[in-house]
């Protein structure tokens, strides 16, 4: 008896949890969407006036002076435990007036890339484990459609085997847009070869084994390394301009104009304060005139009672889950300030190495929640604008034995090759002779990798008359 309540009670917690979930992964922008969308089907709800909002906080503030104890730092924060927490509303299954189980959200307009691909992630049969991996690798996959670390990283900071990772990573490289997900450009080629069933082997050739080189050789030296016609080398290479080097740049709204911070981390006096970015988002009420319909007894007709009674719940929930995405995201912040207070303190050069298990450890949550708050959300700093994301990268040593992010080392590469002189543009060893005088023990060809991920020609190609 005691197993089957607890399965029932399962079975209806489920959507809620569900809609949660999507909540938590939405950027500001969305959420704005969503909650007014909210505000226009739900008259349970009601935006509050700016001059109300403020005698409201103003009252609240107080209030909170007066009665609530100071909530602990430490104090863990569920997403399963918070849905328990209101036992009045919270288990049953929200129904819309015909009987139908409420909808998922969803909102008219254009969508990020990352929106994008966890849509499509829905439509496969993953479970438990899996889809936290199918997000965790959607949450690193850069706006240009590539995969932004390496197979190792993602098992090493999800705590699972890479080859479990590269399993789920192949079914998501079969997602629109073709050539989504791969690690460099060879694969992205080739992935979107497969999608266009091409039959010309000599295409696949040319990209396998000679992509690296195509900037060096001539058709007619390639045609001959081959041992194929030059028409042949040509009506190949047709093909692969058709190919796009980056196959999601431009398709998704991820304009730099668009990006509105989630948080915003500002520095007062000597504390560093925490903030959720609320300049957009409707502030919303349950209307306490409706709630009276409940009270008037066999005044209300039973289907009106009915009705109100389920937005109401309704309404409770959505507030409740818009309080515990503030919550969670504050908390999330708070800790990768704390472990990134150099780089907050003295600038962008001091990004330490840091991953998303360490933040889950710290907060109490999984990984795919720290991964859910940090993907496709910002944050305004003193420095500029970042998205959480960037806060999590792997370390390089340095000759000492401490450790420096790959990400400020990628940033020295950038530095170093802006001042550069434009008649005389820095080699790859010139660059990691650079580094190495900075005690930073890299290797030439990681140079070379990180000035590639960072979109930078080689200095042959960089070479400008002055």
């Amino acid at each position: 008896m005691r197993l089957e309540l607890t399965q029932k009670l399962s079975l209806k917690l489920a959507p809620q949890l569900i809609q949660s979930l999507k909540m938590l992964q939405m950027p500001i922008l969305k959420l704005e969407q969503v909650l007014r969308q909210e505000l226009s089907v739900n008259p349970l709800l009601e935006e509050i006036e700016v001059q109300e909002l403020e005698l409201e906080q103003d009252k609240a503030a107080t209030d909170l002076v007066a009665e609530t104890p100071a909530k602990k730092d430490d104090e863990k924060i569920d997403w399963d435990e918070y849905l328990r927490d209101n036992e009045d509303y919270n288990y049953k299954e929200f129904k819309t007036g015909d009987g139908e189980e409420m909808p998922e959200f969803s909102v008219a307009g254009e969508k990020s890339l990352y929106e994008h691909l966890l849509e499509q992630l829905t439509y496969l049969k993953l479970t438990g484990d899996d889809i936290e991996i199918g997000e965790f690798i959607i949450g690193n996959i850069d706006e240009a459609g590539y995969l932004s670390c390496s197979i190792e990283e993602l098992g090493e900071q999800l705590k699972v085997d890479p080859e479990k990772v590269e399993r789920i990573l192949i079914k998501i490289q079969r997602f629109d847009p073709p050539g989504v997900g791969a690690r460099d450009l060879k694969e992205s080629l080739l992935l979107q070869l497969r999608d266009r069933h091409i039959d010309n082997n000599l295409v696949y050739r040319i990209v396998e084994e000679h992509l690296e080189s195509l900037d060096k050789k001539s058709f007619q030296q390639l045609s001959k390394s081959m041992g194929v016609s030059l028409e042949r080398v040509q009506e190949a290479m047709e093909v692969i301009k058709g190919l796009s080097p980056r196959p999601a740049y431009g398709r998704f709204s991820r304009a730099a104009a668009a990006v509105v911070p989630d948080l915003i981390v500002d520095k007062v006096g000597d504390e560093w304060v925490i903030s959720h970015n609320d300049r957009n988002i409707p502030q919303l009420r349950v209307n306490a005139g409706y709630k009276e319909l409940l009270k008037r007894g066999n005044n209300t007709p039973k289907e009106t009672k009915v009705y109100v009674r389920e937005k109401l719940e309704q309404a409770r929930w959505l507030l409740n889950a818009i309080n515990q995405r503030r919550n969670t995201m504050i908390r999330v912040m708070h800790a990768i300030v704390t472990e990134q207070m150099e780089w907050f303190e003295r600038g962008v050069e001091h990004l330490r190495p840091l991953t998303m298990e360490d933040i889950a450890t710290i907060v109490e949550m999984n990984v795919a929640t720290i991964s859910r708050v940090s993907s496709d959300k910002y944050v305004q700093t003193p420095h500029g604008v970042f998205e959480i994301k960037y806060f999590f990268n792997s370390g390089v040593k340095m000759q000492d034995g401490e450790e420096v992010a790959k990400r400020s080392v990628k940033q020295l590469i950038e530095e170093i090759i802006a001042k550069e002189d434009a008649a005389k543009p820095l080699s790859d060893q010139e660059i990691f002779q650079m580094l190495t005088e900075k005690d930073i023990k890299i290797a030439r060809r990681t140079v070379t990798k990180y000035r590639e991920e960072l979109k930078i020609l080689p200095a042959r190609f960089r070479r400008r008359a002055t």
